[in-house]
């Protein structure tokens, strides 16, 4: 049966309220979250974007919520230190913390002054930092020149049992790449139809554990002020690829935005002010065979959202 979570948005909501909802959201009946690693927002609308890896410690000690994170190492993470950090929420917080781990978007990681390399690149830089992460979760002493350089490399507190590395996937062919090493699989949704390929990929090349899926949506009581939430909020958000890998600021990210129509922005987040069509909506992703499905509503004031959610959503999917 699929679970039902809730997704955190670092770029849009402060730490402090996040960590608030977050908590409000598990005692209204979600079973699970997970959250963004940003250093910047996608807009200057959002305009938040808290240290994520110091947030999870806080959600995870005040919840008994599974937890997880998207995040890119290699850039302005090292993987060993990022290997140690996924060690530490391991080990202190055993079996409920998971990292899904991608290839990175220029957005967060051109602080750091280093060129940006073509895609091919950053998914051998990648695999290399997989590879070193997953050795080094295992207590394994790692050196490693490549793409990225490791000197003799250990952690000492080796976490049980090992977090697991999860794949965040959104075309067919990433898919299928990734099933190579991934522990499960996450992407966020778009038609049905691909999202049935990108599940086909995954499995058909041997992907194993679960797959999830990230659902951005807008609720509010009148179908205007959802479509008003949606369009001030997401309308960065709606790009094709490699605009989202490639552009370095919010303030970019807000000038391709300014002509954005709410008709595009419905293509990339489920807009209704109909509860029914939201169960509707959730129940024929829920049937494609996803096992974890985390709702992310792209508004900032979330109580409104969790509090409706939880008692009239969340039951009828809960029944099936």
């Amino acid at each position: 049966m699929t679970r039902w979570g809730f997704h955190a948005s670092h770029e849009q909501i402060s730490p402090r309220q996040l960590l608030l909802d977050v908590q409000h959201a598990e005692r209204a009946g979600f079973q699970m979250a997970m959250c963004s690693d940003h250093f910047a927002p996608w807009s200057m609308r959002q305009g938040h974007s808290g240290y994520t890896w110091s947030w999870l410690g806080a959600a995870l000690a005040t919840t008994d919520l599974t937890l997880g994170c998207v995040s890119a190492p290699g850039y302005r993470y090292h993987p060993a230190v990022h290997a140690q950090r996924i060690a530490t929420l391991g080990t202190m917080f055993p079996g409920r913390f998971w990292v899904a781990l991608g290839s990175g978007e220029a957005m967060n990681e051109h602080i750091t002054g280093q060129p940006w390399p073509r895609k091919e690149l950053r998914e051998e830089r990648l695999d290399e930092c997989v590879d070193i992460i997953r050795r080094m979760l295992t207590g394994e002493e790692v050196s490693h020149d490549g793409h990225v350089t490791v000197d003799r490399a250990r952690i000492y507190d080796v976490p049980e049992p090992t977090p697991l590395l999860i794949a965040p996937a959104v075309s067919v062919s990433s898919a299928e790449r990734v099933a190579a090493w991934a522990d499960g699989l996450v992407t966020i949704n778009q038609p049905v139809e691909t999202l049935r390929e990108v599940l086909d990929a995954y499995r058909g090349a041997g992907g194993r554990g679960k797959v999830s899926l990230q659902v951005h949506l807008s609720w509010a009581p009148t179908r205007e002020e959802a479509e008003a939430v949606a369009h001030e909020q997401w309308r960065s958000n709606v790009f094709a690829e490699p605009i989202p890998w490639d552009t370095e600021t919010p303030e970019a990210f807000d000038a391709m935005s300014e002509h954005v129509p709410i008709e595009v922005v419905h293509d990339s987040a489920r807009i209704s002010s109909d509860l029914d069509q939201h169960v509707d909506w959730l129940q024929e992703y829920a049937s494609l065979g996803f096992d974890d499905i985390y709702l992310h509503f792209v508004g900032q004031d979330q109580r409104p959202f969790i509090d409706t959610f939880a008692e009239k959503v969340l039951p009828r999917l809960e029944e099936g």
